[in-house]
């Protein structure tokens, strides 16, 4: 799961960051609004915590600006505003939810799963391709029912690959969706993690067909 938090507040920002990197997602973090608005117009992402007092460009003509351009990324504003008129406001301009600071992490984290479960496919928690099965509440991961522990960055990848089954994803676009936007990541990192997985999924189960795919010149699927 990859996030973008577009907030001023330098602690809070890194809090926020911090606080989802333990949950296993990628999170990349802008503390002005047009370098927001440039990540989020020109990256894919699965969610955007968006402030609406920022420097440059406020929160709601971001979103405002996005929606125009056919992004339709879920979008939680964040505001020390409380007032039902800016609620509303923020709403209006295309926002998906809406928190007000303060806020404990744990409803943040409440909001944004229950965000991130509303995919354009409506997929639900738990993700099936086959026998394969990845649960993304209890972040549980299970082949014919036998349960198989992955570290985060696995699990991050088998969910990619699973929410875009029966597609080829390309080195880049797991690598731009798994790691933070400055993250120094070689192509072969690529290939070192799907090595895990198949290690994990498809080599102790050697009476069941290969899940993952390489599909050579283009990429990898499940599928």
């Amino acid at each position: 799961m990859r996030i973008l938090v577009v907030e001023d507040e330098h602690k809070i920002a890194n809090s926020i960051k911090k606080g989802f990197e333990q949950e296993s997602f990628a999170v990349d973090v802008a503390f002005e609004g047009s370098r927001g608005y440039d990540l989020a117009s020109s990256e894919d992402y699965d969610l955007i915590i968006l402030d609406i007092l920022l420097p440059e460009i406020n929160g709601l003509e971001i979103c405002k600006k996005l929606r125009a351009q056919n992004i339709h990324t879920p979008v939680l504003m964040l505001t020390a505003k409380g007032q039902v008129s800016e609620k509303v406001e923020g709403l209006n301009a295309g926002a998906d939810d809406y928190l007000v600071k303060p806020f404990a992490f744990e409803e943040l984290l409440a909001r944004v799963k229950a965000l991130t479960r509303r995919p354009k496919d409506s997929i639900g928690l738990v993700l099936f391709f086959e026998d394969l099965s990845l649960d993304t509440l209890n972040y549980e991961v299970k082949r014919d029912g036998k349960v198989i522990n992955l570290s985060s960055k696995e699990f991050a990848i088998l969910e990619y690959l699973l929410r875009h089954k029966n597609q080829i994803l390309k080195k880049e676009q797991i690598i731009s969706h798994i790691w933070d936007y400055n993250a120094d990541i070689l192509p072969n990192t690529v290939e070192v993690y799907i090595g895990y997985l198949r290690n994990k999924i498809d080599k102790p189960f050697p009476s069941k067909k290969a899940l993952i795919q390489t599909i050579r010149g283009f990429g990898y699927k499940i599928g």
